[in-house]
């Protein structure tokens, strides 16, 4: 491997990076011995919010990069880079949050599991848990992994009253796994494909066929076995879709049908011109004045949480470049069953997208080299916050529910069966 200062640099502080996210409640913890809103105080919270770490390393590292390269050349790396990814999650964000799209997201829902309910008579909170968990994520494969990310995380929210710890990680993990595969129906929703589908000519039947249905069961046996095990905590817990929207009846306006169509049709064509940075942050700052307009039937949009997951994963790929020169030929070096085992482990630590970027780079990988490879990245996409995109903007939604910050061991863990289940759907059916 050859590597210049620079490169080894990016990836020291990609590694500091990682080590920070895993000590972010410790960090925590410590801001409360000082004075509420004391220097101290303040600057370990900063620390402590798992959306800043990668900007505050990538803003130290780009510091060090400058007195090394000089100003120039560290323009010249900060204008290659594609922000695209951040943006987009930004504008989704904020459009998938308004009271419109969720009261659409909510009612669809509620009109799937009424029928299963009525079907097969089963409990209602447990039936809308099981619409919520299988239809929000594999929707990513249509509205894109971070809009089904966004809704799922909302509904969720809205059902979940009281939590143990054991309870919401394990409900987070299942949501994170089950976005990461859910959007492998198509080549154009889920990040770490979308990277290669061009490249590799893989088209809709193609992965449909190769990934999606292989998928499809992974996210149904993740969700049955979440509510078979947890059903007494979620029975106590969580009200039903019909509850919450009882409870928003009483306390909102009524949403036009009109309103929740113009809603609809910004979030079509922001989806739509996802990959054209251009074209869908105009549309977004259309969508931004429809949303002034029709500010009786919106709840505060939510522009500081996704400006602060866009940040997140903005860091993530300030660093990118700089793990291909020991992670290209760690990829080409590896047999199929160990690329696939590699790419699961790897995620953890890499985005899934930016690793099978990095793979796509590879000259040579067979056939069956690039199955394993994208099948790996997408089946290790919920092991931490940083392994899929869209994992930063679900735990922002949730966050709350962690009392101290979320503790990425903990998710860690409860991520491995639910992996697990991934695993054995893309390698062995």
């Amino acid at each position: 491997m050859t590597y210049t200062t620079v490169e080894l640099l990016g990836t020291i502080f990609f590694g500091l990076a990682v080590i920070h996210t895993f000590m972010v409640g410790r960090i925590l913890q410590w801001a409360y011995h000082f004075p509420k809103d004391s220097l101290w105080n303040n600057v370990l919270h900063l620390l402590g919010e798992i959306e800043a770490v990668f900007a505050i390393w990538a803003a130290l590292f780009m510091t060090l990069y400058i007195f090394i390269d000089g100003w120039n050349s560290a323009i010249a790396y900060q204008n290659s880079l594609n922000f695209v990814e951040p943006f987009f999650i930004f504008a989704i964000m904020v459009v998938c949050s308004t009271r419109p799209i969720l009261s659409a997201a909510r009612q669809g829902i509620l009109f799937i599991s009424t029928a299963i309910q009525k079907i097969f008579r089963t409990p209602a909170v447990l039936t809308d848990l099981f619409v919520v968990l299988i239809v929000g994520p594999l929707s990513g494969s249509f509205i894109t992994e971070p809009a089904a990310m966004t809704v799922t995380a909302f509904m969720l929210n809205s059902m979940l009253q009281k939590e143990t710890n054991k309870l919401i990680y394990a409900l987070i993990a299942v949501l994170f796994v089950n976005v990461s595969i859910g959007g492998a129906l198509t080549p154009f929703a889920a990040p770490p494909i979308l990277m290669v589908a061009s490249k590799w000519n893989w088209d809709f039947t193609f992965v449909l066929t190769q990934f999606g249905w292989k998928s499809a069961i992974a996210v149904m046996i993740n969700t049955v076995a979440l509510i078979l095990i947890f059903r007494r905590e979620f029975s106590q817990n969580c009200i039903t879709l019909k509850e919450v929207e009882k409870r928003l009846a009483g306390s909102q306006a009524e949403i036009p049908w009109a309103v929740t169509l113009i809603h609809l049709v910004f979030l079509a064509g922001i989806v739509i011109t996802g990959h054209h940075q251009n074209a869908f942050l105009g549309i977004f700052l259309l969508f931004l004045g429809v949303a002034t307009v029709t500010l009786r039937y919106q709840d505060t949009l939510r522009l500081k949480e996704s400006l602060l997951v866009s940040m997140f994963l903005g860091g993530i790929i300030q660093f990118g470049a700089f793990q291909k020169w020991w992670l290209a030929p760690l990829l080409g070096s590896m047999g199929d069953l160990l690329l696939f085992k590699g790419a699961v482990g790897l995620t953890a630590i890499t985005d899934n997208a930016a690793l099978t970027y990095l793979g796509s780079q590879v000259e040579g990988l067979s056939d069956s080299s690039k199955y394993a490879l994208v099948a790996g990245a997408i089946a290790g996409g919920g092991l931490t916050i940083i392994a899929n995109a869209p994992n930063a903007a679900g735990y922002s939604i949730l966050s709350h529910k962690f009392p101290g910050g979320i503790k990425p061991l903990n998710l860690l863990i409860a991520a491995l069966a639910p992996t697990a289940v991934a695993i054995f759907c893309l390698w062995v059916l």
